[in-house]
């Protein structure tokens, strides 16, 4: 009667592949270069940070100056005039006339980004609009007292 044991190598069972298994290094390595290649890709797409680049003065506001546009968000409080800006930039200041009257800016730096302040004697009103012109955005900030 024929045993279990294979004497000649005709058994029903295989024997492990002594060779090794390169398939999944093969997979491994392929997403860990096409991560790398999606991560500089994505890194050159990126567009820079919004910066503030001029501040003029104009008849009845101001106009200021950015390489891109920022995103905005404006107030009117108790007479004054706040804008927020998602942007870097340098602090200033200055002074515009509106009607004959004095109108004070500042520019500061806040953890939101920068923040214009327009503050007059008597409560203002604002308008603003922006647009691109020469690859750059401008937006022109006009005052009006009540």
């Amino acid at each position: 009667m024929h045993g279990s044991e294979g004497k000649d190598g005709l058994h029903s069972t295989l024997e492990e592949d002594p060779r090794p298994k390169l398939l999944p290094k093969v997979m491994g390595s392929l997403a860990i270069v096409g991560l790398m290649v999606g991560l500089m890709i994505g890194r050159l797409t990126i567009p820079g940070p919004v910066e503030l680049q001029q501040v003029e003065t104009a008849a009845d506001g101001v106009v200021l100056w950015f390489n891109s546009e920022p995103k905005l968000h404006g107030e009117h409080i108790d007479g004054t005039l706040a804008l927020l800006f998602d942007a870097q930039g340098k602090a200033a200041s200055g002074q515009v006339k509106v009607n004959d009257r004095d109108v004070n800016w500042r520019i500061r730096r806040t953890d939101g980004g920068l923040l214009l302040n327009l503050v007059a004697a008597r409560p203002l009103r604002g308008e603003w609009k922006g647009e691109e012109v020469d690859d750059r955005w401008r937006l022109e900030v006009h005052l009006q007292g009540q």
